[in-house]
């Protein structure tokens, strides 16, 4: 008996991931998801729903979408997974150096506002 594939059609991907339908064609056009088309219809398979969930947590930890389509590129030329593994540590170790200095740049403005607040009230006290 032949294996028969998993496919998802664009409204249970939409419901299952809690994105629009927008989202997943703008994600088709980029090439980051490569449904299967039957005239006006997509089936989405395992590997796409698989990609979008990967995409998502990229997404969600700051990654561009650039980015994550090298990642998934990675993946598709080396099976293995240790490639795609060294590049994703690579660009994690970069965005924590981003999210240092993006802190140390917050931490500054609020000493700035509050030190700003502290003379405003001087000022109204006076």
């Amino acid at each position: 008996m032949p294996e028969t594939k998993a496919r998802y059609r664009i409204g249970d991907l939409v419901r299952a991931f809690d994105v629009t339908p927008r989202t997943l064609r703008y994600y088709e056009e980029l090439g980051l998801l490569r449904p299967e088309r039957r005239g006006q219809q997509r089936y989405y398979s395992d590997r796409d729903r698989v990609r979008l969930r990967l995409i998502l947590r990229g997404r969600r930890l700051g990654f561009s979408l650039e980015e994550i389509a090298k990642i998934l590129e990675l993946y598709d030329h080396d099976r293995s997974g240790k490639t795609q593994i060294r590049e994703v540590l690579r660009m994690g170790e970069r965005k924590l150096k981003e999210i240092e200095a993006q802190i140390e740049e917050l931490k500054n403005l609020k000493a700035e506002i509050e030190e700003r607040a502290r003379e405003l009230r001087r000022l109204l006290e006076e």
